[in-house]
């Protein structure tokens, strides 16, 4: 448990102080659902949290062979108001997003005491990987792809109400930081910037969904979002995910120079996803994903992973390449 009487500590600046680059894990919902999960449910991948834990625990493990330095727990769907809708009360329901947590904790413990002890051990000098408890936002909960578009009927106050009771959980949790995946507005990114005060030894990256290569989902300048939040250091990180690797490399050159915060890039496969009938669809990007990765490390991401559709051997791919960058220019 994270004590908030503590100094705060940056878990990703101590990881960059040692290595050049922090790889994050893939897609959750998508493994599960090749594992034979069924995910219609507005829950997502939380519904697993109650029916087959040992699932996510699998993947999340799977992650960390392939060379993860990080598993985002499957709390990205997890909030009160969701579970309430399948008549789980608060109590019951702070405890499944505790045990989503424990389900990343235990993967990382377990495959740490084996990587440890491997006499033939493949990566040399790997740090011991973090756990980053998801937040997902406001959207999510609706489940019906508003985390696409934003433009939310509720007022800054409302936002932050609707956030704080599930970070308290997840910031009082043993998770190192948190994830704040899937943003589409500023405004949404400033009311959980502004909980996460309340909780100052807390860590978190935040982490945008855009829908081109300058624009926010809700269609704020991508620049002037990670520059606005530039001053609150409690947000370790700042990027994108879930958005299409065709605008990586713009978001990236419009959010490098307006920040001195390490920038991640976790974009989804590149096909789209139809709200209405809960599928994706269309092709993925044709260029291998570690090859996209090693083009947006060039463009100053420091944090680098996958998101909706990408899998382990994705992960593996860039941990391949990773093993022997040196400087930003390799």
């Amino acid at each position: 448990m994270v004590n908030q009487t503590l100094p705060y500590i940056d878990p990703i600046a101590a990881f960059l102080a040692v290595q050049p680059l922090v790889i994050l894990d893939g897609a959750l919902a998508t493994e599960l659902e090749r594992r034979g999960a069924d995910l219609r449910d507005p829950l997502w991948s939380a519904r697993l949290i109650l029916d087959q834990p040992e699932l996510i625990h699998a993947v999340h493990r799977d992650y960390f062979r392939a060379g993860a330095d990080v598993a985002t727990s499957a709390t990205y769907q997890a909030t009160f108001e969701g579970f309430a809708r399948r008549g789980i009360e608060p109590q019951e329901a702070a405890q499944l997003m505790r045990k989503a947590i424990s389900l990343a904790i235990s993967a990382r413990d377990e495959f740490w005491m084996i990587e440890s002890q491997r006499p033939d051990r493949e990566r040399p000098g790997r740090l011991r990987p973090l756990v980053a408890a998801s937040v997902g936002p406001y959207g999510a909960m609706l489940a019906d792809g508003s985390e696409y578009r934003g433009h939310y009927a509720l007022s800054d106050r409302q936002l932050r109400d609707f956030h704080r009771p599930r970070i308290r959980v997840l910031a009082e949790s043993d998770a190192d930081l948190l994830a704040c995946e899937t943003i589409p507005s500023l405004r949404e990114a400033i009311a959980i910037a502004a909980v996460l005060e309340e909780f100052p030894a807390t860590a978190a990256w935040m982490s945008f969904s855009c829908r081109d290569g300058a624009h926010t989902c809700e269609g704020q300048a991508i620049g002037d979002c990670v520059a606005e939040l530039g001053e609150h250091a409690q947000i370790a990180a700042i990027g994108v995910n879930c958005t299409a690797p065709i605008h990586l490399s713009s978001l990236l050159q419009r959010m490098r120079d307006r920040t001195d915060k390490p920038l991640l890039a976790y974009p989804n496969s590149g096909e789209l996803y139809d709200a209405r009938e809960k599928q994706w669809q269309g092709q993925a990007d044709a260029i291998p994903f570690a090859d996209l990765a090693r083009r947006w490390y060039r463009e100053g991401a420091r944090l680098i992973g996958g998101c909706c559709r990408t899998r382990p051997g994705d992960i593996e791919a860039i941990r391949a390449w990773a093993l022997d960058v040196k400087t930003p220019a390799s």
